[in-house]
């Protein structure tokens, strides 16, 4: 690991380790790397990859919302209402543009749902490489300035997690591992806020599930890099997906598909085919449905075979 420097940062700038300082309202710092890591080429597809999540969790937010201070419906307030409707809807480009100008707001609403536009625009496979890289740290730059104006903001606490994993992508292996410690416990506050919403418990799901299935040999480079890189089990990751399946049945293609997954790792074929088939038979509204389904496809197939 030769050739990595990492400083904990309050931004993506590579600030002087005497300049950074903690941001309010945020219980870790995250990890960035000062110089390119000599094991990542590029983009590192090591460790914890969230799937896109596309189009979920309106539900719970307009649940909360409906408990929040009301205000007069002045323009904000109405593009609050467009962008979820937008956002049901798939209409990626027409929501990033809806929100972009309150890119300065001070508004935690606002700036999580931007963050979470920004991410879903960097996700499309018609984006181009670097317009995907941009868009994925500006996404995190939200998300981090909603959670520092309303630490209470749950769904802030959940887009955080998600934006800092998909900024691990570009920073290598150690900031990644660095990371996850800190994608999970924004998790589990996001949980914690609202234990209504079906989507953070996938992804704590997807977390586990990450580093259940890691390799012996990467688990020794985790080993290298910190004394105790973190562990999970296929029983905690079935929990979770269960339990989102528990909150919002059938609420998402890709969590029928990683029950599917976690139950063909534990052996039990029979749960394993049942899973598969729903996600298998889930209306494909979205590119991730479309993959969802061909995925569920290919597993029945060796499954039966």
């Amino acid at each position: 690991m030769a050739g990595i420097i990492l400083t904990r940062s309050i931004s993506r700038s590579l600030l002087p380790a005497s300049k950074h300082v903690k941001p309010k309202g945020l219980a870790r710092q995250y990890w960035t790397a000062c110089k390119k890591p000599i094991l990542s080429g590029g983009r590192t597809t090591f460790l914890l990859t969230l799937p896109a999540l596309s189009y979920l969790g309106n539900k719970a937010y307009k649940t909360l919302r409906s408990n929040a201070v009301v205000h007069a419906l002045d323009k904000a307030e109405e593009d609050l209402e467009r962008a979820d409707y937008l956002y049901s809807c798939g209409e990626t480009e027409k929501l990033y543009e809806l929100l972009l100008p309150y890119k300065d707001s001070e508004d935690a609403e606002l700036l999580w749902r931007l963050a979470r536009a920004s991410r879903s625009l960097a996700q499309l496979s018609h984006v181009a490489a670097v317009d995907k890289k941009r868009l994925t740290y500006e996404a995190f730059e939200y998300a981090k300035k909603a959670l520092e104006k309303r630490e209470s903001c749950f769904a802030a606490h959940k887009w955080y997690a998600v934006c800092l994993s998909d900024v691990g992508e570009y920073e290598g292996i150690k900031v990644k591992i660095g990371n996850s410690y800190i994608i999970k416990e924004h998790l589990e506050r996001a949980i914690e806020l609202n234990p209504k919403d079906a989507t953070s418990f996938h992804i704590l799901g997807f977390w586990c599930f990450a580093f259940a299935e890691l390799p012996w040999y990467q688990r020794k480079v985790a080993a290298m890099i910190f004394a105790s890189p973190p562990t999970a089990t296929y029983e905690e990751a079935l929990e979770f997906f269960l339990k989102a399946e528990e909150v919002d049945p059938n609420f998402y293609s890709m969590n029928l598909l990683m029950l599917g997954k976690t139950y063909m790792m534990l052996k039990e074929k029979d749960k394993a085919l049942l899973w598969l088939g729903k996600a298998r038979d889930y209306p494909a509204h979205n590119e991730e449905d479309q993959e969802v389904h061909k995925q569920a496809v290919d597993l029945l197939k060796k499954l039966s075979g």
